[in-house]
C-alpha cells in the first residue's frame, strides 16, 4: 500500500579532524527491525514499523554521520502478517517492499545528512551537480 509516517529517532554528526588530502566517503543503510504496529485507519488494514539505520562514514578516520530512525506502512493485514512471518523466521523482507522502504529511507536521510556534513565542513555525502562551462567555438 503505502508509507504513512517517517520519522528520526536519533541523529549523531562527528567531525573528527580537519579535510586534507582524498577523502573516501562509505555510506551504508539497513533495516534493524520490523514490529506491527496498530493503525486506526481502517479495520482491515494494519501497520508495520520499519526501523533503520543510515550511517555515513568518512576515511581516513574524518568523521561520521549517523542517523535512526522508523517508517510506518500501511497494507492489508494479510499481507502485514506475510511480511511479519518472514521477517521472525528469516530477517528478510520482499524485494519490492524493501524496495520502496529504502527508497524512501534514502531520499530523507541523504537530504539530512548533507545538512550536517554542511554544519561539520565535511564533504558532502552524496554527489552534487556541478556546472560545466563550455567555451564558445568548441
Amino acid at each position: 500500500m503505502s508509507i504513512v509516517g517517517f520519522s528520526f529517532t536519533k541523529i549523531t554528526a562527528e567531525r573528527k579532524s580537519s579535510v586534507r588530502g582524498k577523502v573516501n566517503i562509505n555510506n551504508n543503510i539497513g533495516i534493524k527491525d520490523v514490529k506491527e504496529r496498530e493503525l486506526s485507519f481502517s479495520k482491515d488494514q494494519s501497520g508495520l514499523e520499519f526501523q533503520f539505520e543510515f550511517t555515513a562514514d568518512y576515511e581516513p578516520q574524518l568523521g561520521s554521520i549517523k542517523l535512526n530512525g522508523e517508517v510506518l506502512y500501511m497494507e492489508s493485514s494479510k499481507k502485514v502478517s506475510e511480511v511479519m512471518d518472514r521477517w521472525k523466521k528469516e530477517k528478510k523482507l520482499d524485494q519490492e517492499l524493501m524496495t520502496k522502504i529504502l527508497n524512501s529511507v534514502l531520499m530523507k536521510c541523504n537530504v539530512q545528512a548533507l545538512i550536517l556534513s554542511q554544519d561539520l565542513n565535511l564533504p558532502p555525502p552524496i554527489p552534487l551537480p556541478k556546472i560545466n562551462v563550455n567555451k564558445p567555438g568548441k
